[in-house]
């Protein structure tokens, strides 16, 4: 195999763009004016320090001036927690003037979990006296080879643990140093931990279960011997990769856009736009993961409390891994660096988090005239944008691709380990993998927020089903004016799907240009309607949302679902059932993956693959993939 790598370096203080990633040293400027400017002793954390980004207004003048060397002004919003207090502060930070402003209090929330404090977490359950004496119980004396992993607790209206900022711990056993730890779940002991004070709260211990006996190792140490009927595989671009990119901005085969990037996001594209007849057209204005949440099935003591916000509790964007040329990605690489903060607002750098290349897709298009025999064959090439992230036992692959028909696709790969519990009688929420070991029934729900721009800012979106009559199939388009019409659900069997177009723009035949949004793979979520994530995630129980924009508006759960309550985000803001039509409109996409695990997925999980795609419909006068 032949590759070849170049890594982006991130810019420093002055960046290139107002949407540039956050760099180390601006992350670094951001906490140093926060902590000089109030005065806060080493005790406080940053749970986000994020780039509070511009108005749009601001991005088009820049853009509009650039030939002028407009200045960049670069604020950054925080999030401080006082772990003496328990209190959670917001301020903004102006990296050019040195000043922070909107100082205030937050009450009543939970900033989200951070890869240091679960660190912390579990050195403290291990420190544990009672915790110890717990292991020791189950005839456990090796504390090296006990791992603890640290999960948010949720909320389920108990009045002890109003107030505090806690955390569950799953306590898992290997056998030996490298071990599959997830193959030997530690069930029936849950340490709870105060992640202010750093102090195991209490220990809950439901009874002495047999630990699974048999490893689940999969790391080709394990192998006897790995396969050896495969013959090598290369992949050569010899003059080179057919994109450019200029900081974060990347233009490829009529595409443009710019690569964003956020610790609880990860990747976020900006001004996606196409360029047609000399001029360039945008499609979205902003497009990201706006949550993830996974619910298990699972209703007993030990495991009724698995439900993961990964994006809003944990931050996917600072749980990315540093990718390897040759094993994420094949062919010729180009890789963005990020920069994230610690929870003490220390800079630290993800090498290659980011992935972009382009990979050969098939057949484009081809026709074979039966008069004259001659054949006309154009491959498919697509240009790739991706990022990895290891939330404790899953592995998340996230993927964008770019066609040269103008179509989008956005797509999840879901591989890692089960997430199992020790099998203490029939396994009625779950499937047998390994002696005593149950693989918990689960879904995984993605929320993407979809900040359309589709021609311009005055946008509208319809429903489009196909009904059947006596004499034919034909289309019913509905306009959805208002945000409760647009809670909305799948239904494959009249090929429903969602249009997004601009009334003002209309091509060569009369139609208003726009965008299809084509579902693929979906569900809902099998919890009860009073289920305490239902109450948090609310979201989930619709496929479709629509709102006008407003750029408080992020997150399909709130800013803070961390042992939140719940009722914020999409459900909190469409009741005001505001107007849709003719207006800038964020579309925000609902798509769900049921797993029931099967014998196959063990000990590590062949990928699944979800998502959808946006395809242009109406948007060129005709097909734009022809040369």
């Amino acid at each position: 195999m032949t590759a070849t790598s170049t890594t982006q370096t991130a810019p420093q203080i002055t960046a290139s763009h107002p949407l540039d990633p956050l760099s180390a040293a601006e992350i670094n400027l951001a906490t140093s004016i926060a902590r000089r400017h109030l005065q806060l002793p080493p005790r406080y954390r940053f749970p986000v320090v994020a780039l509070k980004e511009p108005s749009k207004a601001v991005v088009a003048a820049y853009q509009s001036s650039l030939e002028g060397g407009a200045e960049i002004m670069r604020e950054v919003d925080l999030t401080m927690l006082d772990n003496a207090t328990g209190k959670t502060y917001e301020a903004t930070v102006s990296l050019n003037h040195g000043t922070l402003y909107d100082h205030r209090e937050i009450p009543q929330v939970q900033p989200r979990l951070t890869a240091d404090e679960v660190m912390e977490c579990e050195a403290a359950v291990k420190a544990s006296l009672e915790f110890q004496a717990a292991l020791e119980k189950r005839g456990i004396t090796n504390l090296d080879l006990v791992m603890i992993d640290p999960w948010a607790i949720g909320h389920y209206g108990f009045p002890e643990e109003e107030g505090l900022r806690l955390s569950k711990g799953l306590c898992w056993l290997r056998s030996s140093p490298r071990d599959n730890a997830y193959a030997h779940p530690i069930d029936g002991l849950i340490p709870v931990v105060d992640l202010n004070k750093m102090e195991v709260l209490r220990i809950e211990d439901l009874g002495v279960v047999p630990v699974p006996p048999e490893d689940g190792n999969y790391a080709a140490e394990f192998m006897a011997e790995l396969r050896q009927d495969i013959k090598p595989l290369e992949i050569k671009q010899p003059e080179g990769v057919s994109f450019t990119v200029q900081g974060y901005q990347v233009s490829w085969q009529n595409w443009q856009m710019r690569i964003g990037w956020t610790p609880r996001e990860g990747v976020v594209l900006h001004t996606i736009g196409y360029e047609d007849q000399g001029k360039l057209r945008p499609i979205i204005y902003r497009a990201s993961l706006a949550e993830m949440v996974v619910p298990y099935g699972d209703p007993r003591q030990q495991h009724f409390r698995k439900n993961a916000f990964d994006v809003g509790e944990h931050g996917v964007g600072s749980l990315a891994n540093s990718l390897t040329l040759g094993c994420d990605c094949l062919g010729e690489i180009f890789y963005f660096d990020m920069a994230i903060p610690n929870s003490y607002g220390e800079a630290e750098v993800i090498k290659n988090a980011v992935c972009m290349h382009e990979e050969d897709y098939g057949i484009l298009w081809q026709y074979q005239d039966p008069q004259t025999g001659k054949r006309e064959t154009r491959r498919s090439r697509r240009l790739v944008i991706s990022f990895v992230a290891t939330v404790d036992n899953y592995e998340y692959g996230f993927f964008w691709y770019f066609y040269q028909d103008g179509s989008i696709q956005y797509e999840v790969k879901l591989t890692g380990i089960l997430l199992c519990g020790a099998l203490a009688d029939t396994p009625n929420y779950g499937t047998l993998v390994a002696p005593e070991l149950n693989a918990i029934n689960h879904q995984h729900f993605f929320c993407m927020r979809l900040d359309m721009q589709i021609d311009g800012d005055r946008n509208s979106i319809y429903e489009v089903n196909t009904q059947t009559s006596a004499t034919q199939a034909e289309l019913q388009a509905e306009l959805l004016k208002t945000e409760q019409e647009a809670q909305r659900l799948i239904d494959p069997l009249v090929g429903r799907y969602w249009q997004v177009v601009n009334p003002h723009i209309l091509n060569s035949w009369g139609q208003p240009v726009g965008y299809k949004l084509v579902t693929g793979e979906n569900i809902l979520p099998f919890a009860q309607d009073d289920a305490s994530i239902i109450d948090r995630a609310k979201f989930m129980t619709k496929h479709l949302w629509v709102t006008p924009y407003d750029q408080q508006e992020r997150y399909a759960a709130g800013e803070y679902p961390n042992q939140h309550p719940g009722g914020e985000g999409l459900p909190q803001w469409t009741q005001a059932n505001r107007s849709i039509e003719d207006t800038n409109i964020v579309v925000w996409y609902n798509f769900g993956h049921h797993h029931i695990p099967r014998p196959e997925d063990w000990s590590v999980m062949p990928a699944a693959y979800i998502g959808f795609k946006l395809l242009p419909l109406g948007f060129f006068d005709q097909n734009p993939a022809l040369v």
